[in-house]
């Protein structure tokens, strides 16, 4: 049998701990893929306001949880074999400090790990309106290799649910992370 695949999977401090806590439980269901976990005080604050599900419950999806103060965890370094890292959500800083090579805390040295190996880096950022820093540094990071992915809901899929626009959404990072899913139905064309 061969090695799971990693996928470490990061929420920071801004709105939308679902998509973090959701992509959890999607890799969870998903054969061969280890989940390495690591969020911020401000995503824990965010999981606590927005989140139904309690920490230890989030925690559990995970394969493993990483204190984000903990620089010298495993995946800090880039002999720590992994596929791949989903910052769900993306904040503004966290986006700024990765743009700028900042490794202070645990999220943004993984991301920096992440780059420097040229591993898939997926940032669902998350803020609106965009400022003229947040466009700057997202063409900053686009441009060092990582994908931005902000969630934004595709309605020819028809969502009924916020779970559904949810589930859309978390369907593209699955896709640009290679992992077969049946979150979405994918576009057909349309009627001639």
């Amino acid at each position: 049998m061969s090695d799971p695949r990693r996928i470490v999977v990061a929420i920071s401090g801004a709105s939308g701990a679902v998509y973090g806590a959701r992509l959890l439980q999607v890799l969870r269901e998903t054969p061969g893929i280890e989940t390495h976990l690591v969020v911020s005080e401000a995503g824990w604050r965010n999981v606590e306001q927005e989140y139904e599900l309690s920490r230890a419950a989030i925690e559990a999806l995970a394969h493993r949880v990483h204190d984000v103060h903990d620089v010298g965890a495993s995946i800090a370094s880039g002999s720590f074999r992994c596929s791949g890292m989903v910052i769900a959500p993306c904040s503004m800083r966290t986006l700024a400090a990765v743009a700028h090579g900042l490794g202070d805390n645990l999220i943004t040295r993984s991301a920096d790990v992440m780059l420097k190996e040229r591993r898939r880096l997926v940032l669902m950022v998350r803020e609106s309106p965009f400022n003229l820093a947040h466009l700057r540094n997202m063409v900053s990071v686009t441009e060092m290799g990582a994908i931005v992915c902000p969630p934004l809901p595709a309605f020819y899929t028809r969502p009924r649910t916020v779970a559904d626009i949810v589930d859309s959404s978390l369907a593209r990072v699955l896709d640009l992370l290679d992992v077969q899913h049946s979150l979405s139905l994918r576009w057909e064309g349309g009627a001639q």
